[in-house]
């Protein structure tokens, strides 16, 4: 590792802390600026901040590192992905920016369901923040991962460990930036950190398999197909009707992530929809294209010149210190962790306006002052970072594991309950609930049983697909038995 790439990231964190710095000044006087700056997001940077805080270290290290073990017929995730985020924004994305406001200014997912069924308010406001906290719990400990791997593979030996391993202090000081600018800036510092991340992201995902593929030494398009795993550019190779559906699947969870959906409540104009879901799917297809290729021409590059790389998942770390000068290495390391800081700081925040004001405002100081609940706030950031800290010490975990049990968590639970709340008027607050119980209910218990699939099959069915049909189900059964004395206010 040379000090030049040492400078490198040194330069991304303090720009990232400068951010915070100016948010701070600009817009966390309340918690509607605090929480949503202020509903005033520009179209770009809500569309870069949905696409950067969705993707996360798996788009640089868990996609490729699936593609690079297995071949091409990993790229049935990103392709069922692909689909679902454009579905999410037609579908959710202007009804949701606009219902919030409409349905007493909702600063968050669980008051907007609150608001939106009255009879059963309560309980949706607590049951949804405890989803919201404990899956976010596990999924910031997904990101820490991946920072806990950079660390230990690119920086082994270098840095002072204050007697902690390498990959313990890539965790620290990964959470330690996020926790600064997130806690100082609030959401408008996540949203603009988040833009300025997207950018990073998507240069390095274009630059690295074009250098790999066509760069000095690379010539790695002339040996694709000579890749030792049977079918590696198939797209169907070894894939099962349950792989099938397990891959596609992932896209039902878009509809579900708070973390993604909360960037719709805070663009500035409903207007304004239509040209940054524009800038959100151009940003994604580009992105995607540029993982799946990285994965792909990294092995390639592997075999043609003898290289091992003993965990699949560092292949963009691995290439990024072999064939880039230490300067563009750094900046390399710095896209990584734009991934993975950009979807922390998402996740820290919306768990802490779910703890803020759907536990702390709701039951402990219905009277708390605006400055009292931002700084309330900023202490439930730190408390729910220590927690993903907790889980990801494990060395062992894999990034996508962790990411798929949460993303199915949130898909089954929120996804069907989030559509038919925006959407279908005769939805009541019982089923509400019940389809909030039903789909958590349904994505823990055929992870417990074993049932679910790992990656692309794994003998078993992807859990985002009971969990979803499950809670649909619910949702429709309860409010039909329940509309008689249900007082919905309708959608439309």
């Amino acid at each position: 590792m040379n000090t030049a790439t040492l400078v490198s990231l040194a330069a991304y964190f303090a720009l990232m802390i400068a951010i915070g710095l100016y948010a701070w000044r600009k817009s966390t006087a309340d918690s509607e600026g605090y929480l949503l700056a202020g509903r005033n997001l520009p179209p770009a940077v809500a569309a870069l901040s949905a696409g950067a805080s969705d993707m996360s270290g798996w788009l640089l290290l868990g996609l490729p590192g699936a593609l690079y073990a297995s071949g091409l017929v990993e790229a049935w995730i990103g392709i069922g992905l692909f689909a679902g985020a454009v579905a999410n924004w037609i579908i959710v994305a202007p009804r949701l920016r606009e219902q919030t406001e409409r349905f007493g200014n909702a600063l968050t997912i669980p008051q907007f369901l609150a608001n939106r069924f009255p009879e059963r308010g309560t309980e949706l406001r607590v049951i949804s923040a405890i989803v919201i906290v404990a899956f976010f719990t596990v999924y910031t400990a997904a990101g820490l991962v991946g920072g806990g791997k950079l660390f230990e593979t690119a920086f082994a030996g270098m840095l002072p460990g204050f007697g902690m391993s390498d990959y313990m202090l890539g965790i620290a000081i990964t959470a330690g930036i996020v926790l600064a600018y997130t806690m100082v800036g609030g959401f408008l510092a996540v949203s603009l950190t988040d833009f300025v991340q997207g950018l990073i992201m998507m240069v390095a995902l274009v630059m690295m398999p074009l250098v790999v593929l066509f760069g000095s030494g690379g010539d790695s398009g002339a040996s694709l197909a000579q890749v030792p795993v049977p079918g590696f550019l198939s797209l169907t190779e070894g894939l099962t009707a349950l792989g099938f559906i397990s891959a596609v699947t992932w896209g039902l969870g878009y509809f579900g992530q708070p973390h993604i959906i909360v960037r719709f409540m805070a663009i500035d104009t409903v207007a304004k929809v239509a040209r940054a879901r524009t800038y959100g799917l151009s940003w994604m297809a580009v992105s995607l294209a540029g993982a799946l290729g990285m994965g792909l021409a990294g092995r390639a590059y592997a075999e043609r010149n003898g290289i091992v790389v003993e965990d699949p998942e560092t292949i963009f770390i691995v290439l990024a210190e072999l064939l880039f000068h230490p300067t563009i290495t750094g900046f390399l390391f710095a896209a990584l962790l734009a991934a993975i800081m950009s979807t922390i700081s998402s996740q820290l925040l919306v768990s802490s306006s779910s703890l803020t004001e759907d536990f702390y405002r709701l039951f402990l100081r219905t009277e708390a002052s605006e400055r009292e609940a931002v700084n309330v706030g900023r202490v439930c950031v730190a408390l729910v970072a220590f927690a993903g800290i907790a889980i990801a010490s494990d060395p062992e975990a894999q990034v996508l594991g962790l990411v798929s049990n949460a993303w199915a968590g949130f898909g089954a639970a929120f996804g069907p309950l989030i559509i038919l709340a925006l959407m279908w008027s005769g939805m009541t607050g019982a089923g509400a609930v019940a389809g909030l119980v039903t789909g958590a209910g349904v994505v823990g218990a055929w992870i417990a049983l074993g049932w679910n699939a790992s990656f692309m099959g794994g003998g078993g069915l992807y859990e985002i697909v009971p969990g979803f049909i499950a809670a649909w189900i619910a949702i429709v059964l309860v409010s039909k038995a329940t509309q008689g004395s249900a007082e919905a206010v309708p959608a439309e």
